[in-house]
């Protein structure tokens, strides 16, 4: 009996021991917390824009002073945050927007599309390094498209000279609508 009534008292003082630490280990975690959020606020990093240039006094040169809203001045340099904007593993940063490209294949042929877009991918590459190539793969269609142009009449420009180099190709090249990539360069 004496062990029982024992072993019920132990019990009942490890349950109570058990139940402070938790209540402590609580009340600790939430005023770290609140601590943590009190101490570091969010603050965006100051942006440094063409108007902070334009208007930095330079030696022997005139100033320059902008009035503008507030609301302005925050809009500059609003485009290299969103969904409009892509980084790359390299960090270089890409705007999408809507734009032109050089159609030069488009196949349909399960055994021979692919080998054919990228050996005409390769002779593009070859003829002018450093142009933008997308081979694309929408079923059942292989397409290599050409370039990031602005305007249709630069798209225009590219394939003229893609027609005079590849004529035998010529009659497969057009120019379609679809969403580019403007790199974006960290100076101004």
């Amino acid at each position: 009996m004496r062990v029982a009534s024992y072993n019920r008292r132990s019990n009942k003082i490890n349950t109570m021991k058990i139940s402070l630490c938790i209540i402590g280990l609580c009340a600790a975690f939430a005023g770290v917390s609140n601590v943590a959020a009190q101490i570091i606020p969010y603050t965006p990093p100051p942006r440094y824009t063409i108007i902070d240039e334009l208007q930095t006094p330079k030696p022997g040169k005139g100033s320059v002073t902008i009035n503008q809203s507030i609301a302005i001045r925050n809009m500059i340099g609003a485009r290299r945050q969103g969904m409009d904007v892509e980084t790359t593993a390299d960090g270089k940063q890409y705007l999408k927007y809507q734009g032109y490209r050089v159609q030069v294949f488009s196949g349909n042929n399960q055994r021979t599309s692919k080998d054919e877009a990228f050996r005409r991918e390769k002779e593009m590459k070859e003829l002018i390094p450093g142009i933008p190539t997308y081979v694309t793969y929408n079923a059942p269609f292989w397409r290599l498209r050409i370039g990031d142009y602005s305007t249709h009449e630069e798209a225009f420009h590219i394939q003229r000279q893609l027609m005079q180099a590849f004529p035998k190709y010529g009659k497969e090249m057009y120019i379609i609508r679809e969403e580019v990539k403007l790199p974006l360069d960290e100076t101004f």
